[in-house]
């Protein structure tokens, strides 16, 4: 199964060879990336062969959820090296920019036994950990075979990859006993992998890292004045606020945009795609619709937005822009692409607004719908008239927001359980017995 698996791996990278190519020529990704992904890093990367905590966290949300796991672990085993990895050059970005507690950052290598092998060979870690739904069956059996133990944190299985894994059960089985431990998001999470075959013994229910990667407490400082000094909106003004929005869904959010602005509202639309490389079309797509609009980064400092809406064109603002919503729509939910993370708005108490695709965060979604911390439209009518009845009734918008901080507030705590989890496996004061190689300078 192993085999076949390689190859069929090896296969679907033959046939997205051209989509690669295409993507590094026009948008730059994946150039100066291959070698690391291919497993080569460089003798630098670590010069002393010292053992390490390897974390993996596929893109951008999956760094944020990892960062406040990351400063603990720095604290808990401060003589083991901490390495992250990212899949996206997004995740990369953020990885070298915002986390300052890891020893490197490197792409993750393609799941070959070889390139595995190569990077397990610099990397060295006493413990692998993986963020979500990374399984990748060769690096797990790699790691199996050298006596790295092996963790899975804020865990989840998607109901679009459950499918999917329950076709190929029995290979699943093998994989998923490769992993010593499971820290999962929920309960359906792990139903779903008990019945993918894993030990319900190695599973723990420790809930969502994403509440515990947020700010404690939203107040006015260095990051809400760097990015606030670009949108000096009057309180007069509302702001609607479209985050990580994909194909399909900038056309419902300008529609309703205009519909607030034909009831004699002077709205601003803040629009955040999910993907840099569309930027330019949404761009284009607000002037096709009738918008005077203007890039994040052609704002000047200290003066209000003079146009209609705003295309947020920078990477990692988002979040700390959510703080002069009005009302937030939260995209990959009006399509079915699984929906998005709610709780950034939802710390600052802000009305959060999403589609009938939230299968991705559905545990979070439905708890914050049982409470009354945010709402769900079905259709796109229904999205129109929602924004238009939030933008006029500052008492509900106060109340679901409200609602929405309260519970992120309440469910933190996943960070010490899962931390719990990792000193069993890995004890610290052992950890720290490690002797290093003795360097020569010469």
């Amino acid at each position: 199964m192993y085999l076949l698996y390689s190859f069929l791996t090896a296969v679907v990278f033959v046939l997205a060879s051209p989509y690669f190519l295409y993507q590094a020529l026009r948008h730059n990704k994946y150039v100066g990336s291959i070698a690391q992904r291919l497993g080569y890093l460089p003798v630098s990367f670590n010069l002393d062969g010292d053992e390490s905590i390897w974390v993996h966290a596929v893109s951008v949300g999956e760094v944020l959820s990892a960062r406040p796991l990351i400063s603990e672990l720095r604290a808990s085993y401060p003589k083991l090296r901490l390495f992250l990895s990212t899949t996206t050059l997004t995740g990369q970005q953020l990885a070298r920019r915002s986390v300052p507690d890891v020893d490197a950052v490197f792409y993750f290598p393609f799941d070959w036994t070889l390139t595995a092998r190569r990077t397990l060979n610099v990397v060295r870690p006493r413990l692998f950990v993986m963020t979500e739904t990374e399984i990748w069956p060769n690096l797990l059996r790699e790691c199996k075979r050298r006596g790295v133990r092996t963790l899975m944190v804020n865990g989840r299985i998607s109901y679009r990859s459950f499918p999917r894994y329950r076709l190929v059960r029995p290979f699943m089985k093998r994989v998923l006993a490769d992993i010593d431990r499971f820290c999962v998001q929920g309960e359906e999470t792990s139903r779903r992998l008990v019945e993918l075959g894993a030990e319900p013994a190695r599973i723990i229910v420790t809930g969502s890292l994403k509440f515990d990667s947020l700010e404690s407490s939203p107040t006015p400082g260095r990051g809400r004045e760097r990015v606030l000094r670009f949108f000096r909106v009057p309180p007069t003004r509302p702001v609607i606020i479209a985050g990580s929005t994909l194909k399909g869904e900038e056309e419902p959010v300008i529609r309703a945009f205009n519909r607030v602005r034909a009831s004699g509202v002077n709205a601003l639309l803040v629009i955040a795609a999910r993907h840099p490389e569309r930027f330019d079309e949404v761009e284009r797509l607000c002037r096709h619709e009738g918008l005077t609009v203007v890039r994040r980064t052609e704002l000047p400092i200290d003066a209000e937005p003079r146009a209609d809406a705003v295309v947020l064109d920078t990477i990692g603002e988002l979040a700390q822009l959510y703080q002069i919503a009005t009302v937030v729509f939260v995209g990959g939910s009006l399509i079915p692409a699984g929906g998005h993370n709610i709780l950034e708005p939802a710390l600052y108490g802000k009305p959060v607004v999403f589609g009938p695709h939230m299968q991705n965060f559905g545990e979070i979604a439905e708890t914050f719908l049982t409470n009354g911390a945010a709402i769900q439209v079905r259709t796109a009518g229904e999205f129109e008239e929602t924004m238009l009845s939030l933008i006029g009734d500052p008492v509900r918008r106060a109340r679901v927001g409200a609602a929405a901080r309260a519970l992120v507030e309440s469910n933190r705590g996943a960070r010490d359980r899962t931390l719990t989890v990792i000193r069993d496996l890995l004890p610290p004061d052992r950890a720290s017995a490690v002797v290093r190689p003795f360097r020569v300078i010469h």
